[in-house]
């Protein structure tokens, strides 16, 4: 049977034919959130020239946050629906569309909405946000050619770094090679591939600097040594270690009765004492005679002796009354010890003091990642949510950490966290409000304390590093949305590298014929600040890293980069044709 002209066109051109006669590639993208709106940036900032792609948004009927969702960003068409059905997906364009983004937090959600796509078109490109693995690789097999990502997995080893006082750990294989960030003191001279970033003065992180050599933070090639986060545990779990014995025995001893019944043991062993010392004087005896004598006195009572002094018969009884009420108080203090510990496990206060901990706030998707890797490498984790079924508070209860139910804007949720004797605080929930009022408190309690703060406006987080001395701040949509998006245009990046609050993607791009960079040497790939070249592959050969700005490019090469966002677009247009003008009634 002869290939039918639908099927030929879209082969040939990769992109599908459209009922509507615009030929710009077109992508529908579901969700209500801010990975939404930074795929939707991403994917309109994708083409080589503005207003290449097109971009429809799903959204329900109502805002369901204050943040953005995509729905504003000028130059998405947005169609409003609460339910992901078929009439919904025709309603979008489903049927001439490239891809399908589902980026709502709902696992199941998103993959009945898969389903109900396949009913529109089979052999979409279909781009799924899942945190659960299960139902995650159960999407891979309905959709062999689909991309399910998880935006929590891409983002929690950046908080994890942070709050470790590390880069991230971020590394990737390619060409043949295995490449990490770390920073240049951890790796030998000979190691390092190229300079990513100046971090020496926090309050201005220059990445892709024009001189390597200032780059304190480096791409390098692995040999064997662990990255900076796992040597900066294992340094925290030795000095805990270290530590353990006396904190132990000081917190068992601290927390095991409240303070009342602690201060009259006190008081009574004290009198208990003075009352022994008299009674070794009266009675002249040794010091270890007297010692044996008032505890048998006070615990036991000893038989009545007539022939004793009077001093000794007096101090004699005294110490037995005074042993009636020690033995109450012991009781009561094993009594009360035992109930606050079920309490505790009950209601999730912590009771013992801590300290080397990180204090994780917000046990969503993100704060379950990062107590999990936290964890992993062996760190004490204390985890604090609003919610007793939070998403990641059965992992916690598993794994043994510690979950206060409670809000964290509260000075005495972080108190009982013992926040003020943490080595870091990461909070990670979605309202920034209640984040930044959970900083504030922990800096109150310890000016020190390194914060590790979950923003999305990148101009708030800036004025509150200015205003508060908080420079740790993270975006998950951010870091994770270039992954979503390049999984939608079928591009390869190879890795996402957070420096700051930047994002450095490390991508490899073909050069077509008739492009602008076609024909000109490889010193016009590298733009200081924007994009740096690693790699050059001739077609059909392999890649040589060692980059002559001299060697012309030709079609068919592909170039592998590093390059923040607005930098690899403005590559993109150097490697893609020109296309012709649009007549303004198409």
């Amino acid at each position: 049977m002869a290939e039918p002209l639908r099927d030929r066109a879209r082969r040939a051109t990769g992109w599908r034919l459209r009922s509507n006669g615009d030929e710009r590639p077109h992508f529908v993208v579901c969700g209500s959130d801010p990975l939404a709106y930074w795929v939707v940036r991403a994917l309109l900032g994708a083409g080589p020239t503005a207003g290449q792609v097109r971009v429809t948004l799903v959204v329900p009927e109502r805002r369901r946050s204050d943040g953005p969702d995509g729905r504003d960003v000028p130059g998405v068409r947005v169609v409003a629906a609460d339910r992901l059905d078929e009439a919904t997906f025709r309603r979008a364009g489903l049927a001439d569309a490239d891809g399908l983004a589902l980026l709502h937090q709902d696992d199941v959600g998103n993959m009945h909405a898969a389903l109900c796509a396949q009913e529109v078109e089979p052999r979409l490109r279909l781009v799924a946000r899942m945190f659960n693995t299960n139902l995650a690789d159960g999407l891979r097999q309905l959709f062999p050619g689909s991309a399910v990502l998880s935006d929590a997995s891409m983002a929690a080893p950046a908080f994890v770094a942070a709050a470790l006082g590390e880069v991230a750990p971020t590394h990737f294989r390619h060409a043949g090679r295995t490449l990490y960030v770390a920073r240049r003191a951890d790796v030998r001279p000979q190691d390092v591939v190229c300079g990513l970033a100046v971090t020496t003065d926090p309050e201005l992180v220059r990445v892709l600097p024009a001189d390597e050599a200032t780059a304190d933070v480096v791409l390098a090639e692995a040999t064997g040594r662990p990255p900076g986060t796992e040597l900066a545990a294992r340094r925290l779990v030795r000095a805990r270690r270290r530590r353990q014995p006396v904190e132990v025995l000081l917190r068992a001893i601290r927390s095991f009765a409240t303070r009342k019944i602690g201060i009259a043991v006190l008081v009574l062993l004290g009198v208990i004492a003075v009352l022994g010392w008299l009674n070794a004087r009266a009675a002249a005896v040794t010091w270890g005679e007297a010692l044996y004598l008032t505890l048998v006195t006070t615990l036991s009572g000893q038989d009545p002796d007539v022939n004793k002094p009077v001093a000794a018969q007096v101090m004699q009884v005294v110490l037995n009354l005074a042993g009636l009420a020690l033995i109450p108080l012991i009781t009561a203090a094993v009594v009360d010890g035992v109930v606050n510990a079920r309490l505790a496990l009950h209601t999730g206060r912590i009771q013992p003091d801590r300290s080397g901990h990180v204090v994780v706030v917000g046990l969503g998707n993100i704060g379950t990642r990062v107590m999990a890797q936290l964890h992993d490498f062996g760190v004490e984790v204390v985890a604090i949510d609003k919610n007793p079924d939070a998403r990641g508070a059965a992992l916690a209860h598993r794994l043994g950490v510690p979950v206060i139910v409670g809000d964290a804007g509260l000075e005495e949720t972080l108190r009982s966290a013992s926040v003020d004797t943490s080595q870091a605080l990461v909070v990670v929930s979605t309202d920034d409000g209640a984040n930044l009022r959970a900083a504030l408190i922990a800096r109150s309690l310890d000016a020190d304390l390194r914060v590790v703060l979950r923003l999305f406006d990148g101009d708030f987080a800036e004025r509150i590093q200015q205003a508060f001395g908080i420079g740790i701040s993270r975006s998950v949509s951010y870091l994770a949305a270039p992954s979503f998006a390049a999984a939608l245009l079928d591009r390869a990046v190879i890795a996402t590298i957070p420096v700051d609050r930047h994002a450095l993607l490390v991508t490899e791009v073909p050069v077509v014929a008739g492009s602008p960079l076609d024909g000109r040497p490889l010193g016009a790939v590298a733009r200081p600040g924007e994009v740096r070249l690693l790699a050059h592959t001739r077609a059909g050969q392999k890649g040589d890293w060692s980059v002559d700005p001299r060697v012309v490019v030709h079609a068919g090469d592909r170039l592998t980069v590093v390059a923040r966002r607005a930098g690899l677009t403005a590559l993109l247009r150097e490697t893609t044709p020109v296309p012709p003008p649009r007549h303004p009634d198409e």
